[in-house]
């Protein structure tokens, strides 16, 4: 089951879960780079880098797919891309409270609402990245 495959706006902890395991990909991956690029002195480092990532863009993800899907449900438009934005905004101001940052929660809510929107929009429209392999 993907995100996409469940109607906007109905079951919420499905997609909320969906959205929990890429934010945990995403922050592995992260952290992952992050470490390689940055070696800390000890092993106890590594986990504490690691797992902080990981468990802020899990939030993040969980934050996104909740807020996203009760949004759909209280403005009872489940389409609309605007609860994307507001998904995306939430998200981006939980990371601004997890740095302590008024400017990195505005700019990430504006950052990550604008893009998820956009990815809604894209996604209703029918726009490609990348067409099909030419064989």
């Amino acid at each position: 089951m993907g995100y996409w495959d469940l109607p906007e706006g109905t079951d919420c902890v499905g997609k909320t879960w969906t959205t929990i395991k890429v934010g945990t990909a995403l922050g592995l991956v992260g952290s992952a780079y992050h470490i390689a690029a940055f070696q800390p002195a000890s092993g106890l480092a590594v986990l504490q880098r690691a797992s902080s990532t990981t468990v802020t863009m899990a939030t993040m993800g969980a934050i996104f797919g909740m807020v996203t899907c009760l949004s759909a449900q209280a403005r009872e438009k489940p389409d609309d891309p605007l609860n994307y934005f507001i998904g995306g905004c939430a998200s981006g101001i939980f990371l601004g409270a997890r740095t302590h940052s008024a400017m990195t929660g505005t700019s990430a809510c504006l950052a990550l609402g604008t893009l998820t929107a956009f990815t809604k929009v894209g996604k209703m429209e029918g726009w490609k990245l990348a067409g099909p392999p030419k064989l």
